[in-house]
């Protein structure tokens, strides 16, 4: 991590409202908003997939948010949303598990976070950089694009897409009618629509479920305007338990997401034109990212991380204020409150979700792909072919060890196997090669 501490960043664009420069009201109002569109789809994506309350993914990225920017002294101009990494675990642990076990390892997730930020704090964050290269972490995230990818497919072919029943072609012609608009969206849209197509995709795909009959409109008829957020309360809703099985498939997950998270502060102190790694320092970054994580889970929400989607925002409107995004993380908080708006979100049909779907994991496995070309892997190299092989096909394989230390079970599997032999690999071969 040296150069980074030792690089002089020196601004893309120049800036309209720096980090703690503050807009006028009605101003700050429509930046806000921006910010509040280009998280969206995604952040309602995760809890749809998962099965977690919209409202309470929407509430947790909010705060979260705030707790971010009030961990990092206001000093980082970045917004949280719902992270993807978790979206195959939740959803494989809540089919296995009770909720009370789930939460409390998506819990301690965050506190992994928090640990770590404190070793970087002491020890420096060279040691990170060293256990998560890009020839581990790369071919991890096409893991987890991959790894969805039937679940994408399902969505879009089947009434009951968990169980591969109800064949329709009704939900085919919806799906593909949402993904081709999520496309165009992509590929033909500039500036802020341009980084909204999941939003787009979804509204596009939508109107075609109504026109199709798919869509069912008493669920929105029948809720209120206001009306309190679908939370789940500890020892209310469910009662936290320790399952150490699940901290094992759940942990090593946050090895990934930190990565994904040092990449995005590495854009954002180019946008800015500030070496955040020093100061508020990266530490508090990732512990403002690991506080958020343990709120979200103690409310019912999806772990959550830094949204590139946002990072774009900045870029376009040069719009830098923490001001700004603090105002995003608050109309999240109200727009949990809106029962209409999250009925609306809970009748998508599944075959619109699926359709966007298809489009967003493929990009999630490309752009491990674009890792490993950005960071000029060299696949020639036998120990970095090893590594990749050997990730790839325990992921997608879901592999998984199941074993017993005293009278304590054990699990690992899929993605969380695949990174942890990533992670070994990576320290045992050799650096070069030997004839």
């Amino acid at each position: 991590m040296a150069k980074f501490e030792d690089e002089i960043f020196q601004r893309s664009v120049e800036p309209e409202l720096d980090v703690h420069e503050r807009p006028r009201f009605l101003q700050g109002l429509l930046l806000s908003s921006q910010h509040l569109f280009a998280m969206f789809g995604a952040t309602v994506l995760v809890p749809f997939l998962t099965g977690l309350p919209v409202s309470a993914a929407l509430i947790a990225s909010g705060i979260g948010t705030l707790l971010y920017i009030l961990i990092t002294k206001g000093q980082i101009p970045a917004y949280l949303g719902s992270s993807f990494a978790f979206i195959l675990p939740i959803t494989i642990a809540l089919g296995a598990n009770t909720l009370g076990e789930v939460l409390t390892a998506l819990f301690f997730s965050g506190v992994l976070y928090v640990l770590i930020g404190l070793v970087i704090r002491l020890a420096g964050s060279g040691w990170i950089i060293r256990l998560l290269p890009p020839i581990v972490v790369g071919p991890v995230i096409m893991v987890i694009g991959l790894g969805l990818a039937p679940v994408a497919v399902d969505m879009a072919m089947y009434t009951d897409s968990g169980n591969q029943e109800g064949y329709s072609m009704t939900y085919i012609a919806v799906a593909l009618i949402t993904l081709t608009i999520t496309i165009l969206a992509s590929i033909f849209l500039k500036g802020v629509l341009g980084l909204i197509p999941i939003l787009i995709g979804i509204i596009g795909g939508y109107i075609a479920a109504l026109m199709f009959g798919i869509v069912d409109l008493e669920l929105i008829r029948d809720t209120g305007w206001f009306v309190l957020p679908d939370l789940y309360i500890p020892y209310q809703d469910y009662t936290p338990a320790m399952n150490i099985g699940l901290f094992m498939v759940m942990l090593p997950i946050v090895f990934v997401t930190i990565s994904e998270h040092i990449g995005h502060q590495m854009v954002i102190n180019k946008i800015v034109g500030r070496n955040f790694f020093k100061k508020p320092g990266l530490h508090r970054s990732i512990i403002g990212d690991g506080v958020a994580t343990m709120f979200a889970s103690t409310i019912g929400g999806p772990p959550t991380t830094t949204y590139g989607e946002n990072i774009g925002v900045l870029a376009i409107t040069r719009i830098f204020s923490v001001w700004v995004i603090g105002g995003a993380g608050v109309l999240a908080v109200i727009l949990g409150f809106v029962g209409k708006f999250t009925a609306v979100v809970q009748s998508i049909p599944s075959p619109v979700m699926g359709g966007v779907s298809i489009l967003l994991f493929g990009i999630i496995a490309s752009s491990g792909l674009r890792m490993l070309v950005d960071a000029k892997i060299d696949f020639d190299n036998k120990r970095n072919l090893v590594i990749a092989s050997v990730i790839l096909v325990i992921g997608i394989g879901k592999a998984h060890l199941d074993f017993t230390i005293g009278n304590i079970p054990f699990n690992l599997e899929g993605m969380a196997l695949a990174a942890v032999a990533g992670i070994i690999l990576n320290l045992i071969l050799p650096e070069r090669e030997t004839n």
